[in-house]
């Protein structure tokens, strides 16, 4: 195994674990759901959604799962080719 084959595996790993602490800290969908039914969605808080932690805990996930994949294959095609 050459050297870029453990950095590549290395950052695989750190990414999935980034991915699992990322979505271990988001808030539960079905936590908001009472908030729909008593009319909490109108109040100021869920106007500014965009701003909030959960949403750019969010938006990370989406991030670090891209780069999860793209890694994946950038590793299968570096084992591939040696």
């Amino acid at each position: 195994m050459s050297a870029l084959e453990y950095i590549v595996g290395a950052v695989v790993i750190l990414v999935s674990l980034a991915i699992i602490f990322i979505v271990l800290f988001q808030q539960g969908r079905r936590a908001g759901i009472n908030g729909v039914i008593s009319g909490g969605a109108d109040t100021f808080l869920s106007k500014t959604k965009a701003r909030t932690w959960d949403a750019r805990l969010s938006r990370m996930t989406k991030y670090f799962a891209i780069a999860f994949f793209v890694l994946a294959i950038v590793a299968n095609i570096i084992a591939l080719n040696q």
